[in-house]
């Protein structure tokens, strides 16, 4: 788990990057620029539980992938969860919080999640467990109005102005934040599309 200290405002990026891609990277970019982050540690998973994983690159060539598309000294690239062996996402942020107090936390997630994010397992207790940042997508825009997790919690939702105070709210809180998008796509990009 990378280094923080007290106060910082860490912004929580993960996902199977297989392979990662420039659209994860100005996901990054996004996420701290407009939430005013001290750092973004992208977490690369050992594998997605909702995914089917015959098609999964070795960790370790994701993990070197990820690092070798990092350009900016706040972005930390991290597999901590295979040496925990955690699986799913509530048990990744239980762990932070634990071991990280003093810390303001945002969970970032790409739109294109939103639609089944409530298929994650204990996806309410992931929404609050730390606020989440919703970033555009290709063709996800409008998800933030129909997913079930932005109807369930409409109340927590805060304006896309205010996103620099989404770190230090109290979960649950959310904001959708648009920006430029990325058509690429890791499923695209294995079967040779390129793009979605």
């Amino acid at each position: 788990m990378p280094h923080v200290e007290k106060g910082m405002a860490v912004g929580l990026f993960g996902g199977s990057f297989n392979p990662p891609h420039a659209g994860h990277a100005l996901v990054a970019e996004i996420a701290l620029r407009r939430l005013k982050l001290d750092q973004l540690w992208w977490i690369v998973t050992p594998g997605n539980p909702l995914k089917d994983t015959r098609e999964l690159a070795p960790l370790g060539e994701r993990l070197t992938l990820c690092e070798t598309m990092i350009h900016d000294p706040r972005v930390k690239v991290t597999a901590f969860e295979a040496e925990h062996q955690i699986r799913y996402t509530a048990d990744t942020l239980a762990l932070i919080k634990a071991r990280n107090p003093g810390v303001h936390f945002v969970w970032i997630m790409g739109a294109d999640n939103l639609a089944n994010f409530h298929h994650w397992q204990r996806w309410r207790t992931i929404v609050s467990t730390f606020p989440i940042a919703v970033i555009d997508r290709p063709g996800s825009t409008l998800a933030f109005l129909s997913s079930r997790v932005a109807k369930t919690f409409d109340f927590a939702r805060i304006d896309e102005d205010d996103a620099p105070l989404l770190a230090r709210s109290r979960a649950p809180a959310w904001t959708f934040i648009h920006g430029p998008r990325s058509l690429l796509s890791s499923t695209a990009i294995r079967n040779g599309r390129g793009k979605s």
